[in-house]
């Protein structure tokens, strides 16, 4: 990556807070492989600020910006156009800036997908997938995975109401089955639908390290041996969800993997050129964990 120049192209993550991303040290690492003369940089705009945020990418020409907790849909309504992947999903996570043009698209899902083939060996149409939470994380792995050919989905959270319309949602657009538990452990139909999944994905903040702590809604023997226990949180990189999953048996994988695929995505959106994937993946890994490995396991 050449030294900063009047040719530099500026691109950048919003969020508030942004001090914790670790996508600046991932694009940064991908721009120096790729010899471009790009940086990425956190801006971290205050509440209440974000169309003027919005305003300010095409003010000040930034090429493109990936879009983190609160804003992903605070953005949209000050976007020229969204794809259809972010208007299903109801988020925006990437935004490129086309001759003054603003397309919002959502790379998550797909990036989740993409992790689930290449780092898990898993495909979504083999099985069914229970869902731990209804947020705006579980709405893009729940339409991802039922774009992607999951049969039968199952949410669990504690809000019915919202994992309903999520569920419905989902049904409408995909014609996929998507059930609703409440989160409360003790269910016999839930623990029915657990036991026969052949994914479960933890889309919740449970186990995040510096979160409270909450009991998982599923019985103390799942998941289990046959069945992959993926985790969207990624500090630490064994969560309690995926420790019990190990214990007994089942595969595990946590979020860094997805983080990676959908930093990647977005990188050859931008660019047009195919990401270096294994020097994003290091930089990610010395990132979160502070050495060189070779997985995210």
């Amino acid at each position: 990556m050449p030294g900063i120049n009047g040719k530099t192209q500026v691109y950048g993550i919003i969020g508030h807070p942004v001090e914790h991303s670790f996508s600046p040290a991932m694009q940064n690492a991908a721009f120096k492989e790729t010899g471009l003369n790009n940086i990425y940089v956190p801006f971290c705009p205050a509440p209440g600020q974000i169309e003027a945020a919005v305003a300010g990418i095409k003010g000040l020409g930034l090429t493109g910006v990936n879009v983190t907790v609160p804003y992903k849909e605070a953005v949209m309504p000050y976007l020229d156009e969204l794809t259809e992947e972010a208007v299903l999903c109801g988020a925006v996570n990437t935004i490129i800036n086309r001759q003054g043009r603003l397309t919002g698209h959502n790379t998550d899902g797909t990036g989740f997908i993409c992790d689930l083939r290449a780092s898990c060996n898993y495909e979504p149409a083999q099985g069914s997938a229970l869902i731990l939470g209804a947020g705006g994380s579980a709405r893009a792995v729940t339409v991802s995975l039922a774009k992607a050919g999951c049969r039968e989905l199952a949410l669990v959270n504690r809000n019915r109401e919202r994992a309903q319309s999520l569920a419905a949602d989902v049904t409408a657009a995909t014609g996929v089955t998507v059930h609703v538990f409440l989160w409360q452990p003790g269910q016999a139909e839930l623990a029915e639908f657990a036991r026969r999944a052949g994914l479960l994905v933890n889309c919740t903040p449970v186990g995040m390290s510096g979160k409270p702590g909450a009991d998982l809604p599923l019985p103390a023997a799942l998941p289990g041996p046959g069945q992959l226990a993926y985790d969207l949180v990624y500090n630490p990189p064994r969560t309690p969800f995926l420790l019990q999953a190990a214990k007994n048996g089942a595969r595990t994988a946590n979020g860094l993997g997805m983080l990676l695929h959908q930093g990647a995505i977005a990188f050859t959106a931008w660019t047009g050129l195919q990401a270096p994937l294994e020097v994003m993946r290091q930089a990610l890994l010395e990132q979160a964990y502070g050495k060189k490995q070779d997985g995210f396991e």
